[in-house]
């Protein structure tokens, strides 16, 4: 896989996660545990994009 599209999808998919860990707040479904591990799968991504560029 191109290197640029790796980092772009796993970036997307951060943003993503943050994004609807804030819109289900707003919407008030959002449990804690599920806040967490959808913010943790944002995170997770963040982390394997940066990754190959060490």
């Amino acid at each position: 896989m191109n290197e640029a599209l790796r980092k772009l999808i796993l970036n997307a998919i951060a943003l993503a996660m943050g994004v609807a860990t804030f819109v289900l707040n707003l919407m008030g479904t959002l449990e804690g545990k599920t806040a967490v591990t959808l913010l943790s799968i944002g995170l997770s991504s963040l982390a394997l994009a940066q990754f190959k560029d060490k």
